[in-house]
Formats: structure tokens, C-alpha cells, sequence
């Protein structure tokens, strides 16, 4: 042995031990534990890793090689002491192995190439970006503690980096001078190659892993990311940092919405706009996701348009072969020869198709019963074809062999069974009752799947085998596989049906020629021949097909502010049959739309208005029908109203701190008049005798400045602004009665009774009810809908 008591430093009798053991360093004795009688040798048990052992005898404990802190911190073990019949004597006691990390690992990035985006004139020391890396040491230990730098910069121009990078979080972010040179006009990519070190960068002896870091300068930050992948079944601690958004604006709240309703969203994002990953993934559950990421202030309101996120989860080997069917039979006549090709077994796997974790390789693994001899089948090993090896097989060696097939993939095994039923030779070919079925005329738009002839062939072989059972195949006249026969396994009736589709202007008539063959071989004697055959004809008609669009639907998004004849969009539709097409508009009510009839270009005729449709629907006929939708980004054209269509009146005398409550409204989209502002004309009159005061955002309170009143009608005028881009302004008129009250607080005009008809501005009283709702108005898009007519 290559043990010696050179190395023995500790000693004593059998009792619970703990022993601190540094990872790596090879072989290595670490305690002896010294018998008492009547004790004769020590026996040991537990996580020995294949390397921890103790000598009976001696009862030297010892280590055979090197522990390893990244697969076990800790073994635990069992030492007992045996009397000469194996009986034990004391015991067992616990030796614990606690192993201490080294620094053995590098860091490792999470990403091969990292790319950001930075917009120009960023604020200095502001993260735009960050990488990521991981060491697999102790991260209680400095093994662990990475620390970041920059160690290129390509193309660097000055003196000074234009970028800089925090040591312990890998947050990128624009130096001073990045800050104010970053121009995407002067240079718009940078390559940054940044270097993360453990042992915090401290030490020359530390581990250093780089990246490139690629950045794209830009002058907005919104930006969808690229296509995210991420493995499924992934053993990371979740949630992980799969990507990252940034708005335009500072202070935003970040949230994300589904764009399909799943069970739940395994993907979140942080305030700072850090896309995570929640939980490990299932590729075979689902392979992809798409949601949105927004981003709001902090009213609630969105700042920028919803970013599409797509994410493909990436195939891991994580599903075992599966046998196709739970039993495969085999027919193998009794005259085959060795070599012959006598069947498939197949097999599927959940895993990407033609990738390494669904590659499946097939290998016999045993058969029954081993007579006449053993390895009478080979099966190869990437197809699962199986054959015979070397000699026929027959029926009164065994009429029927098992064989258990091993199917694997790169990670799993999986058996399949196989029976080979050992069955008559095939002497008899199939025969056609009728050798020619004459003509059948089908339309060239019959539906795929249409049973269009029906035919039928005998054969004398034995029933329900492989030498009975009827194939039925075009030979001759169907190039394209136009055509396909079916087989009723009980009658061996064939179905000749419609496989694709039909087209009279490129092929009006099939001379098809029928064979009627076996799945297995016929005996060397016997041939098929012209009875295993039969014809007939398909005449094509030809019928009048409509044009057909190239998409769907069509739309599109203008302004309701662009010029007349603007170019919209363009429809496209082609005709079957090769002749011509021509575009006209159906329920254009508004006149807004023109088509050219010859290219389908459509332009506006009039100008557009969304404030009168939102959603402008009308019909192109071409023949089909599909949808053009038209979006209507809002401009501010209209001025803000006063929505009041009443009086408002004061009771007289006023007496003072009496206020009315007035609201501004206005028809465009709420974003152009997010809060409107209200202020008194700039008149003597006016200013001394009112006075105007915000209620919220709509509404503002008129109130009379004295009580020195007059019983008449008052007109003061009132400045309405919306604060829009551009900003309007309304100059606007608002009647102000000051009446005597009835005991309802409304406002009492006596009337004239030497009239028999009241004169204008005249009433027998005015109640006024005014009903404050103030709501929140959510803009939408603009659409129009071209809906276009199928004939």
C-alpha cells in the first residue's frame, strides 16, 4: 500500500471525529483510531465517495485521492469496531468530512457576447447595461468575490474612456467624456472587451474570464431586445436576468402584460427594467412566449409604446426514447434470406427534432427463444431497420420470436418489444377484379380527402398476413403525388382519394396506372404481373375561380392631418386563371378613400377627420375579402369648449363666497389636454368683479369678487387653455344670471301678466342641476378598416 505511518500526525480510540479537509491535494491519511479489545478491526460506511476508506487492522482512515468542494462539502460516515466473528464491539460512531474550498474555478459569464444600447448623451455614472458572471467556488469565501473592469475599447478616440463599469455589479454607464462626445452620427457601435477576476481582483494568482460587450449608440433607449433563448430545466437559482429595457424617461414603473392568456407568466421585470425569468422552463410544455413590456408614470399613465418580447426555450435532453407502440409484430416469410430487410421498430423522443438529445440508436438486447441459435436478427442501429443475420427462418424451428430492443438517446434507455411471426411464403400475387375502372370527372376544387374511386384486388395467400394484405400504388401518370389509395386491412378494398390540390390550367387529365402489390416479398418463382395491375382516367373541369388576395388583411396607420391624394397603402390580388384584376371601393361614405383600379394603390380623396370616425371601414372589391386597417394618429385641431349648455346664476343680493363650478372639455385625444388651464379675460370689468380658482384638471370654480350686483345677466368672458403640442386657446362667453331664488335655490324671473305670451328671456323659473363626473379617458388609436368584398 501506499500508505506509511510517515503521515499518522493523530491517533486515539474510536469515538464521533469531525475533520476539516482542503479540496484537491491528492491522497492523504487523516486519522488513526487505535482498537480495544476485544476488538480486531475497524469497518467503515457511508459517503465515501469512492475515495474515503478505512485499513481494517491498522484502523488507519485515509483518503485515495482528491475531494472536490463543488460536489460535496460535507461526508458523512459511519466507523465501527468488529470482534473476530464480525460482531460489533463499539460503534458505530460519526466521522464527519467537511471539505474546504479552494480557488479552482473561474468566473464565467452568463452570456458569450453581451449588447447594449446607450443613448446619446446619457447622464455619467448612469447604468444603461450590466454583465453578468458566476464562479462556482465558496461564495462565502473571497473564491467567489468577482470584481469588473474594462480592459478594451475599440475605437477609442480620446484620451479618456468613453465608457466606465462598476468593479462589483458590471453596471456599464457613459463616463464624463462618453457623456458628452457619444454621437451615433460619429461613431454608432463600440466594442468594449470587459474582464471580471475573482478573488475581488486583488491578487495576481486571481481567475480572469472576458467578454466582448458591443454597444450601439442611439438616440433612444426604448428598444425591444433581440429574441431571448433560455435552456429549459434550468438549475439556476431563479428568478435569472434574461434582458433588460430602459424607457426614455427616468423614474418610470416598468410592468409586463400577456399577449396570450397563459396559466401563468413565468417572467417578470424589476423596477430598474430587468427582465427575469421566474422558474425553470419546459420546452416540451411550451417553446415559446410573447409578451409585452411597459412602461408608466406615476399616474399610471403610459410613457412608451408597448415593447413585444420574444423568448425560445431551448431543448435540454431531458425525455427518454418512447416505443411508437407498446408491441411491435413483425412477419417474416419462411424463405427470406439472411441480410433481408424484415421490418422497422421505431420510436419517438419529445426532445428538438434533429438535434443530439433526440438522436435514438437501436441495439438488440436479447432474444426468445435462443433456437435454432442465438443472433438470428441485427437490427442497425441508427434506423431501427431490423434484418436477419445469416440463415432463413423456419416455422417449425419457431413460430414466433420476442426480441427486446434497447432504444437510447444520448441520456436515456428505453426497451421496445418486437414479436417476428414466423408466416407461409407469399406465392400469390394480388389480382384486380377489373383491369381498367374506365373515367371519372371530378371539379378542380374538390376538397383534399375526397374519396373519388373505389377498387379492388384479391390475393390467395394466407388471411390477415403480410402475404395477403394489399398495397395499393399510382405507378404511372401522377408526378406530383396527387393521389392517394387508402387500404380497408379486413377487405383489402382501396379508396382512391384527393391528396392535393387539383388545378385544371396545369393538369386537366390523369392517365393513372394502379399496382396491387404485398408488403412482403414474393417467393423467387413468382412475379407480379399485368393481372396486379389496372387503369383509369380522372378528367380535371375547370371552374371559374375568383381572384385571391395576397394577405388577408391590410392596414396601416396615418395621420388625419395628411394631404390630399397621400399614398395609404397598396391592395394586391391575383387572378387563377391569369386574367386581370381590377380595384373599386364599396361604402366609402365619407369619400375619404380612392383605389386605382389597375394597381390597387389607395390614396386619400378628401381630407380626414378622426374626430368623425375613428374606425374607417369600406370594401375593395377584387373578389375576395380581406381587411385594410387605417390608423389615425390624433393632432390637436380642436380648441377646448366649455362643456356647460346652461346659465349660471347667483341668487340676488350675493352675499358673498358664493362659487359655481364650470368644466372645459375638448374632442381631441386625451393626451393633448392632459389639464386644462382657466383664467379670466384681461378686462377692468371683469377682474374686479370675478374671480376664477382651479378645481382639478376639467373643472375650475367662478366666484363674484363683491357683493354689489345688479338683478341682470352678466357676460364674462373666460380664457380656456389645453396645454397641448401646440397649445390652443379659447376665448369663450359664459352667462351669469344674478336672479332672485326661489326657496329651491332657483333662480325666479317674475312674469309680465298684462301679456298674454311671454317675451324672449322671460320664464316662470330655472332649475339648474349641475352633475359633476369626472373620469379618467384612456386615448385609443385611430383605425380604418378596409373590409374588402369576396365575389
Amino acid at each position: 500500500m501506499w500508505l506509511n505511518l510517515e503521515g499518522l500526525l493523530v491517533s486515539g480510540p474510536l469515538k464521533d471525529t469531525d475533520f476539516s479537509v482542503q479540496e484537491g491535494g491528492g491522497p492523504r491519511i487523516l486519522h488513526q483510531f487505535t482498537l480495544e479489545p476485544p476488538a480486531v478491526s475497524f469497518r467503515i460506511s457511508g459517503e465515501k465517495a469512492g475515495i474515503i476508506d478505512i485499513e481494517p487492522k491498522s484502523g488507519i482512515l485515509y483518503i485515495n485521492g482528491s475531494l472536490d468542494w463543488e460536489t460535496k462539502q460535507v461526508h458523512k460516515l459511519q466507523v465501527e469496531s468488529l470482534d473476530e466473528s464480525g460482531t460489533v464491539v463499539k460503534g458505530p460512531n460519526a466521522v464527519t468530512i467537511y471539505v474546504d474550498d479552494i480557488n479552482d474555478n473561474p468566473p464565467e459569464f452568463n452570456q458569450t457576447k453581451y449588447f447594449g444600447v446607450v443613448r446619446q448623451n446619457s447622464r455619467p455614472g448612469k447604468p444603461f447595461m450590466y454583465v453578468h458572471a458566476t464562479d462556482r467556488d465558496d461564495p462565502t469565501t473571497p473564491h467567489a468575490h468577482l470584481s469588473y473592469s474594462i480592459l478594451h475599447h475599440f475605437p477609442n478616440p480620446y484620451e479618456e474612456m468613453l465608457f466606465q463599469i462598476d468593479n462589483v455589479t458590471g453596471a456599464i454607464s457613459p463616463s464624463r467624456t462618453g457623456s458628452y462626445y457619444l454621437d451615433p452620427q460619429k461613431q454608432d457601435t463600440f466594442t468594449l472587451v470587459v474582464s471580471v477576476k475573482d478573488m475581488a481582483g486583488t491578487t495576481t494568482n486571481a481567475f480572469t474570464s472576458s467578454v466582448d460587450v458591443i454597444i450601439t449608440v442611439r438616440e433612444s433607449l426604448w428598444k425591444a431586445p433581440p429574441t431571448i433563448h433560455i435552456k429549459e430545466n434550468s438549475t439556476q437559482a431563479h428568478p435569472v436576468n434574461i434582458s433588460k429595457v430602459q424607457s426614455n424617461e427616468p423614474d418610470v414603473i416598468y410592468g409586463i402584460f400577456e399577449k396570450e392568456k397563459l396559466p401563468r407568466l413565468p417572467f417578470s421585470i424589476s423596477k430598474n427594467g430587468d427582465i427575469y425569468v421566474t422558474e425553470p422552463l419546459d420546452r416540451e410544455e411550451k417553446d415559446t412566449y410573447t409578451f409585452f413590456v411597459v412602461s408608466k408614470d406615476s399616474k399610471g399613465e403610459l410613457v412608451d409604446k408597448p415593447l413585444q418580447i420574444q423568448v425560445i426555450v431551448e431543448d435540454i435532453n431531458d425525455n427518454p426514447p418512447v416505443c411508437q407502440q407498446a408491441l411491435t409484430v413483425i412477419e417474416v416469410q419462411e424463405n427470406e434470406i439472411g441480410g433481408s430487410h424484415i421490418g422497422t421498430v421505431f420510436a419517438t423522443d419529445m426532445d428538438e427534432e434533429d438535434t443530439l438529445n433526440s438522436r435514438l440508436q437501436f441495439k438488440i438486447q436479447s432474444q426468445e427463444p435462443e433456437f435454432p441459435e442465438k443472433n438470428l436478427f441485427y437490427i442497425q442501429q441508427d434506423t431501427g431497420n431490423l434484418h436477419l443475420t445469416g440463415r432463413s427462418l423456419s416455422k417449425r424451428d419457431s413460430a414466433k420470436y420476442s426480441l427486446k430492443v434497447l432504444v437510447s438517446d444520448p441520456g436515456f434507455q428505453t426497451i421496445c418489444d418486437v414479436e417476428v411471426h414466423v408466416i407461409d411464403i407469399n406465392d400469390q400475387i394480388p389480382i384486380f377484379e377489373n383491369s381498367d375502372y374506365n373515367n371519372v370527372t371530378v371539379a378542380e376544387n374538390i376538397p383534399i380527402g375526397t374519396v373519388i374511386l373505389e377498387i379492388q384486388a384479391t390475393d390467395g395467400d394466407e388471411p390477415a398476413t403480410g402475404s395477403s394484405l394489399i398495397i395499393y400504388q399510382v405507378k404511372e401518370g401522377d408526378p406530383n403525388n396527387t393521389f392517394i389509395i387508402e387500404t380497408d386491412s379486413e377487405t383489402n378494398r382501396g379508396f382512391v382519394k384527393i391528396n392535393k390540390a387539383l388545378d385544371f390550367e396545369t393538369m386537366p387529365v390523369y392517365n393513372l396506372v394502379i399496382n396491387a402489390t404485398n408488403p412482403e416479398p414474393l417467393v423467387p418463382s413468382v412475379e407480379y404481373n399485368s393481372s396486379s395491375l389496372t387503369t383509369f382516367k380522372v378528367f380535371v373541369t375547370n371552374v371559374d375561380e375568383p381572384p385571391v388576395f395576397r394577405k388577408p388583411i391590410y392596414r396601416t396607420e396615418v395621420s388625419e392631418d395628411i394631404p390630399v391624394n397621400t399614398l395609404v397603402m397598396m391592395v394586391e390580388a391575383y387572378d387563377p386563371e391569369g386574367d386581370s384584376v381590377r380595384y373599386s371601393l364599396e361604402g366609402d361614405k365619407r369619400k375619404w378613400l380612392r383605389i386605382d383600379s389597375a394597381t390597387g394603390q389607395v390614396y386619400t380623396a378628401s381630407l380626414l377627420d378622426r374626430e368623425q370616425e375613428e374606425v374607417y371601414s369600406i370594401e375593395v372589391v377584387a373578389s375576395e375579402q380581406m381587411f385594410l386597417i387605417l390608423h389615425l394618429r390624433d393632432v390637436n385641431d380642436n380648441r377646448p369648449q366649455l362643456a356647460m349648455d346652461y346659465p349660471a346664476f347667483f341668487c340676488y343680493p350675493v352675499s358673498g363666497g358664493e362659487r359655481t363650478l364650470i368644466q372645459a372639455t375638448d374632442a381631441d385625444e386625451h393626451l393633448f389636454y392632459s389639464k386644462f388651464t382657466f383664467s379670466l379675460a384681461n378686462e377692468m370689468n371683469t377682474r374686479n368683479n370675478w374671480e376664477i380658482s382651479t378645481f382639478n384638471a376639467t373643472h375650475a370654480y367662478l366666484s363674484p369678487k363683491h357683493a354689489n350686483f345688479e338683478e341682470k345677466e352678466y357676460n364674462v368672458p373666460i380664457i380656456l387653455n389645453d396645454n397641448g403640442k401646440p397649445p390652443l386657446e379659447n376665448k369663450v362667453n359664459l352667462k351669469v344670471s344674478i336672479c332672485k331664488c326661489s326657496s329651491e335655490n332657483s333662480c325666479f324671473i317674475e312674469v309680465d301678466r298684462e301679456h298674454s305670451w311671454p317675451t324672449p328671456g322671460q320664464a316662470i323659473g330655472i332649475l339648474v342641476g349641475v352633475l359633476l363626473i369626472i373620469g379618467k379617458y384612456d386615448g385609443a388609436a385611430a383605425f380604418l378598416t378596409l373590409k374588402l368584398l369576396y365575389l
